[in-house]
Formats: C-alpha cells, sequence, structure tokens
C-alpha cells in the first residue's frame, strides 16, 4: 500500500504544470513610483523657478534700460545644438540607459547636468521710446523684458544666498576656466577638458578637434590678459523641484572680449591659418553651470553661443 501511494504522488507531480515564480509585491509599485518621479523632474527641468524683486544692476546686462543691449559680433564661436531627451523613466532598476547628463549611483541616478543650455540668450530689437510706451506692443515688450530681468535677478540671488556668489570673483575664476579650455583645445588634450566641461559639451568639443584635425596638424594659442571686458548676459536658474528650491542648477551666460593670438600649421609645420605676431580681438558667449545641491559642486562650461 505504501508503495502504491508513493507511485500516485510521484505520477501526480510529474503531470504538473511548472509556472515562474511571481514577481515580487512591491516591484510593479516600485517601477511605477520611479516612472513618475522621474517624469516630474524632467518637467521641472524645463522651467525657472518663482521670481524675485529686481535689485541686481552691476555693470553688465542684467540691469540694463530696457532698450536691450547693443548688437554682439562674434569672431569665433561654436554653434550648439540642444536637445532634451529625459523623457523616459530614469530607474535604473527598469531603464538600461542613462540620460545625458546623469551618472549611475547603486540603484539610483544622480542628475549631475540638465544636459541642456536653459533659456539661451539672444538679442531683442530694439524699439523707439514712443512705440514702448504709447502702443499695444511696446507695453507686452515692456513686461517681457521686466520678466526677463526678474529671473536674471532671482538667479543671481539665489545662487549668492547658496554660494557667497560675487561678481569680480566669478569673472577671474570663469576667465580662468576660459583660458584654460582654450588652451587644452589647442593641444588636443581631450581628457584634460572633462574635468571643466559638461558631458554634453565634452562630446561637442571632441567632435569639434576631430574636425580641427582632419585640417590642422597643431596649432598655436595665446591669450593676452587681462580681458579687453567681461559682461553676463544672462542668468537662469533651473529648479529640479518645486517644493525645494535649493535642488537647482545655475547657469549663467558670459561674454568675453579678449586679444588672442592663433596660428595653424600641417604636418610639415607650414604655417596653414592665422598669424601668432597679430592680435585679434575675439568675442565669445558661454555659457557656465554650477549645481546649487551637490556637494563639493563647481562652475563647468555647458555651452557657446553665437548669434
Amino acid at each position: 500500500m505504501a508503495l502504491a501511494r508513493l507511485g500516485q504522488s510521484t505520477i501526480r507531480r510529474l503531470h504538473r504544470t511548472l509556472y515562474p515564480p511571481p514577481p515580487p509585491a512591491g516591484a510593479f509599485k516600485d517601477y511605477h513610483g520611479a516612472a513618475a518621479q522621474s517624469l516630474a523632474l524632467v518637467r521641472a527641468c524645463a522651467y525657472g523657478r518663482g521670481l524675485a524683486s529686481l535689485t541686481y544692476n552691476d555693470s553688465s546686462v542684467i540691469g540694463h534700460r530696457l532698450g536691450g543691449p547693443s548688437p554682439v559680433h562674434l569672431v569665433k564661436v561654436l554653434d550648439i545644438v540642444v536637445h532634451l531627451n529625459h523623457a523616459r523613466p530614469m530607474s535604473t532598476a527598469t531603464a538600461s540607459k542613462v540620460p545625458v547628463g546623469a551618472k549611475k549611483v547603486g540603484l539610483k541616478v544622480v542628475m549631475m547636468s540638465p544636459g541642456i543650455v536653459f533659456d539661451p540668450y539672444s538679442l531683442r530689437e530694439r524699439i523707439p521710446f514712443w512705440k514702448r510706451w504709447f502702443t499695444l506692443s511696446g507695453w507686452r515688450r515692456t513686461k517681457e523684458d521686466i520678466i526677463l530681468e526678474m529671473k536674471n535677478a532671482y538667479a543671481v540671488s539665489r545662487l549668492r544666498k547658496k554660494t557667497g556668489y560675487t561678481k569680480k570673483q566669478f569673472y577671474d575664476q570663469a576667465l580662468k576656466i576660459y583660458k584654460e579650455v582654450n588652451t587644452l583645445m589647442a593641444q588636443g588634450d581631450i581628457s584634460s577638458l572633462r574635468k571643466m566641461l559638461t558631458d554634453r559639451m565634452h562630446s561637442t568639443i571632441k567632435n569639434e578637434l576631430k574636425r580641427r584635425q582632419s585640417m590642422w596638424h597643431s596649432v598655436h594659442w595665446e591669450l593676452l590678459e587681462p580681458a579687453v571686458s567681461i559682461r553676463t548676459l544672462r542668468a537662469r536658474m533651473i529648479g529640479l523641484d518645486k517644493n525645494d528650491l535649493d535642488k537647482a542648477f545655475i547657469q549663467l551666460t558670459l561674454e568675453f572680449v579678449t586679444k588672442q593670438k592663433f596660428e595653424a600649421y600641417n604636418s610639415q609645420g607650414e604655417v596653414m591659418s592665422g598669424d601668432k605676431s597679430k592680435e585679434v580681438l575675439v568675442k565669445d558667449i558661454w555659457v557656465f553651470e554650477r549645481s546649487l545641491f551637490h556637494p563639493g559642486a563647481y562652475w563647468r562650461v555647458c555651452g557657446r553661443i553665437t548669434l
């Protein structure tokens, strides 16, 4: 009898259908929670947070008269193409790819940079006094200009509060970065450039150097200090969390007017372009970025703008 019962039990096990074990109870909850948080983060990146009173009025374009700055003529700048490609969930538990500007830390994705130049600076057409104050379109334009200046002031005030920002100290640091980046570019040192550029900007510079090396074997670049002028064209704050104003990135757009020397050579050492015995006046527009919430955050170049 015992042998018969053992045989029947064995037969039932052989005919039993095998199914894979069910997923953990919190798996779907974790996935949808991470996706919702990631979507909220992406949406927040597209908008600056808050307004404040217009108090910043140093000798820069921030705080200029409502007529707008005079046109800027650029001699040497690099086009930067900006794409927002963060629409996918950012949970590493479900996504194998990490968005540009983010890094994996354990099972979390840490946003190291928004990966875009938010609200890029552009020249605004000057309008006459009578049109500004005595036409409906002029009133609309005045309102837009005031809002832009309030955004500038708010970004600078948050930066000053969180980091102790001063214009002179930042300009000295920005010029140092400007000089070092251009020097490393002239030397073709891609690896050393990484620490001073965001990931997207590093990729842009890397492609630019490849194109240059296809034409010239080497180049000579020299900056004559001090700079002729440095001024702030735009300040923007990119908030990531509407409930936490400190969780944000600051982007400052600077115009550098400097005297430089440049000369390019072929593989035989012959001059192909430029003349290092002559000084050239150059205007560049660069965008610098800094996190307000990462420990040990520092300024990096996130874009260059051409008008």
